[in-house]
C-alpha cells in the first residue's frame, strides 16, 4: 500500500513523548546519583510526605515557566501523586530540551513499594 505524495503528516504525530518507568527503577536511578528526582505536586502534597532527597517544583510552577538547568544536566524522574501530572512535566521538560521520564503510579506506587516518604519535618510521611 502507498500514500499519495502529496498526503503529509505533521512531524509532531510521531513525535515520541517521555519515557515512564516503576518507582523501583525511579529508586535505582535516583539513588545512585544518576538522575534527580522531580516532585511536581503542590506543596500541601510535599509537607505531608515526599520521597528522601526529592527537589520540589510543582507543576503549576513549571507551566508558568519556570527557570530549568541548562540542557545537558542530569536526566530528571518526575513524581507526582498517581503520575498523571508528572507525565505533564515530563513532557515540558523534554520539549525545553532536558531528558525526562516519569514515573507510573507516582507517589502511591512509590510508597506501596515501601519506598520512605517524609514529612517536611523529616518524620515518616504519607501520601496525599
Amino acid at each position: 500500500m502507498s500514500f499519495p505524495k502529496s498526503l503529509s503528516f505533521p512531524k509532531s504525530l510521531f513525535r515520541r513523548g517521555p519515557g515512564r518507568i516503576g518507582a523501583a527503577e525511579a529508586r535505582r536511578r535516583t539513588d545512585d546519583g544518576a538522575s534527580v528526582l522531580l516532585d511536581v505536586r503542590e506543596p500541601s502534597e510535599w509537607h505531608t510526605g515526599h520521597a528522601p532527597g526529592a527537589v520540589h517544583l510543582p507543576l503549576s510552577v513549571l507551566v508558568d515557566g519556570a527557570p530549568l538547568p541548562a540542557p545537558g544536566a542530569l536526566p530528571v524522574v518526575v513524581i507526582c501523586r498517581s503520575g498523571n501530572r508528572s507525565r505533564q512535566a515530563a513532557r515540558i521538560l523534554v520539549d525545553r530540551g532536558l531528558p525526562a521520564v516519569d514515573v507510573i503510579g507516582g507517589m502511591t506506587a512509590w510508597a506501596a513499594a515501601g519506598f520512605p516518604v517524609r514529612d517536611r519535618r523529616g518524620n515518616a510521611g504519607t501520601v496525599a
